[in-house]
């Protein structure tokens, strides 16, 4: 279901609002963790002294750390930075936080991605007369929900293109109005490629055709820009640039992956590499199943250290949502290949591997066959999700699941959100449960079994359940820190997981 508010008309009465979180991932943790505030502080995916810093704080991009830096060359860049392991659930329930707080003023809210929101202001000009002071009262009330540490910048425009880049000119905590008074003066202070979308490969397209500024560029002609990208992209940008909306949309999956990198513990070990790809095939099918999809398309890649990747694609005559039956279809492939090369796809040698899926048709849409047990398989594996979401993502497991079940760590996904929300985002207001839960392996060591509760009911004088678990969970073992190892764990090099690849091809003001 494609949600559009598009239109090539300049309606001088639009408004959007864009709420843009500063440093989210490194605020959140600041909120949570007070030794962390006012500390330069860096959010990395993996236990490792190499690892990659996926948000840097505002107190660390001070030094000029940036997002993608590995930690050595953070720490050359700012000595004192802390790095703190990524908490992808928590910044999942900061997000669904901030998301009530824009719900509350406007049912006309697109979460962007989990840091960003577009909100359409258009019909609200009688319950919102001043936009400055509706900024202004939903910066507090993030403020007031979330904590002070976490923090946004709003841009105010006629379409959301210009809201965006709005919130680029101030931050952090940050609120500009463009209007057509003064959009002109904005411009002429920027780059080309300080406009969201134009990266260098556009700035050089542009150039070509004599544009060198954001002020040249909104008052070339449609056609001109339509010369410089080679298609109706260059109308787009032309209208984005003229108050027309091109942005306020929000589109099905066209595809959904999930890919890790493999450590060098699990590379030795078959069973880990098993188990990472059944996982692989799991988070698919639980996204698949809440999101009411099926697909006829599997991609299945292998990539090694000292070998050629490896890749299979797989058109499907019967659309699935199996997390099952995708592994059979891919493991006759892997057959297909070790019986022709003599050799183990699965070896010592793995760097990492990846499953997408793609060629979604929905529930409502399947055709099943007159003799086949799809139906109540298909229902079955939906109610199977719903004791999910109800009790406990681990409440119920299908053996598959739980041979070696933590192969694969929670990791945050980049991009869309859909995720979050049962069929979509905006129609339905439904939360995804599941991905709110903290599933990482420290956490199950920490739960507690329904035999061990009972036994320390009789150890602590009957006490009620509920408050045995309180007590046992307010005091897990931890191991002894150094210093160094107050907020993660170093490990060796390359023992570490990798990133969690949410993907739903669809490119956010591209070019």
């Amino acid at each position: 279901m494609r949600i559009s508010q598009n239109s090539m008309a300049y309606n001088p009465r639009s408004l959007a609002m864009y709420v843009d979180m500063n440093s989210f991932f490194a605020s959140c943790e600041q909120q949570d963790n007070e030794a962390l505030r006012g500390k330069p502080v860096g959010v990395i995916t993996h236990p490792s002294e190499y690892a990659c810093v996926i948000a840097p704080s505002v107190e660390a991009k001070r030094f000029g750390v940036k997002t993608g830096m590995r930690l050595p060359d953070c720490r050359a860049l700012c000595p004192q930075m802390i790095p703190v392991l990524a908490r992808p659930y928590i910044y999942r329930q900061y997000h669904m936080k901030i998301m009530e707080v824009l719900n509350s003023y406007c049912t006309d809210v697109i979460a962007r991605s989990i840091d960003e929101a577009v909100i359409n202001l258009t019909s609200y000009h009688m319950v919102y007369p001043d936009p400055m002071e509706l900024a202004r009262r939903i910066k507090a009330d993030i403020a007031a929900t979330c904590g002070q540490f976490v923090k946004c910048s709003i841009g105010i425009a006629p379409n959301a293109f210009l809201a965006k880049l709005a919130t680029e000119l101030q931050k952090p905590d940050g609120l500009i109005r463009i209007t057509p008074e003064n959009i002109d003066s904005h411009l002429e202070k920027l780059q080309l490629t300080d406009l969201p979308g134009i990266a260098r490969a556009n700035e050089r397209r542009l150039h070509m055709i004599g544009i060198k500024t954001p002020l040249q560029m909104r008052h070339s002609s449609d056609a001109l820009l339509r010369r410089a990208f080679g298609g109706v992209v260059g109308n787009y940008w032309h209208r984005r640039l003229n108050f027309m909306e091109t942005d306020i949309y929000q589109n099905d999956y066209r595809g959904m992956s999930a890919t890790r990198t493999v450590s060098r513990q699990q590379r030795e070990d078959p069973q880990a590499l098993e188990s990472l790809f059944i996982s692989l095939c799991t988070r698919l099918e639980q996204r698949m199943v809440k999101q009411k999809a099926f697909c006829k398309e599997i991609n299945f890649y292998v990539r090694y250290h000292n070998a050629p990747a490896w890749d299979v694609k797989i058109r499907l005559d019967q659309p699935t949502q199996d997390a099952l039956e995708m592994r059979q279809y891919i493991s006759q492939h892997i057959k297909v290949f070790e019986k022709e090369n003599k050799c183990k796809l699965f070896n010592n040698s793995v760097q990492g591997m990846g499953v997408s899926i793609a060629n979604f048709v929905k529930g409502e849409r399947i055709q099943y066959g007159l003799f086949d047990n799809k139906i109540n398989q298909d229902k079955a594996r939906a109610v199977l999700y719903e004791i999910k979401d109800k009790y406990d993502k681990n409440i119920v497991r299908k053996a598959s699941e739980t041979v070696q079940p933590h192969e694969m760590r929670d990791a945050i996904g980049f991009g869309s959100v859909k995720d979050l929300y049962i069929a979509d985002g905006v129609t339905d207001r439904s939360t995804n449960q599941y991905l709110l839960e903290d599933d990482s392996p420290e956490a199950a060591k920490n739960k507690i079994s329904p035999k061990q509760a009972k036994e320390l009911a009789k150890q602590s004088g009957n006490l009620p359940a509920g408050q045995v678990g309180k007590k046992q969970q307010s005091t897990p073992a931890t191991p002894t820190q150094n210093e160094d190892d107050k907020y993660y764990y170093p490990t060796k090099e390359d023992e570490w997981e990798g990133i969690d690849i949410i993907a739903d091809m669809q490119t956010e003001f591209a070019a």
